[in-house]
């Protein structure tokens, strides 16, 4: 298996875009968003595409299930660091089913789930539309 390799390029621009449209989808669904929600959502982005890259044969619901974990790890760390150490209290989960800490629930991990299916796809287009590498994807 030949390795793929993620450029500078790519790793800012996935970064860049993936900060924009994390934060877009939290003032779509909160109504604002915290700099530290732009940086998580960049970091999100990045490591899904990476791993997308890493293991582009492994089947779709893998990925999303991939995703899903990637996402509620980082989310839970940059919670521990924003909410319960710098006190800064830029979300809450306390009130939600399944929570950890207050931090992640499993409601939205189950739709950080549903979202890394188009996730995958999308940064599918990319690296093949405009980084000019051809990924391959497994149903």
């Amino acid at each position: 298996m030949k390795k793929q390799l993620v450029t500078k390029k790519e790793s800012a621009g996935v970064f860049g875009l993936g900060a924009v449209v994390y934060s877009l989808m939290e003032i779509g669904w909160r109504g604002f968003t915290h700099w530290t929600m732009t940086l998580t959502g960049g970091l999100c982005t990045l490591l899904m595409y990476r791993f997308n890259v890493a293991f582009r044969k492994i089947k779709m619901w893998k990925k999303c299930l991939a995703g899903c974990a990637i996402v509620t790890s980082i989310e839970f760390t940059v919670g521990v660091l924003v909410n319960r150490l710098a006190h800064w209290h830029v979300w809450d989960y306390s009130r939600e089913r399944g929570n950890l800490m207050g931090q992640v629930c499993v409601k939205y991990s189950f739709f950080w789930f549903l979202l890394a299916g188009p996730m995958v796809v999308i940064t599918n287009i990319l690296r093949k539309k405009v980084f000019h590498s051809r990924p391959r994807l497994k149903a």
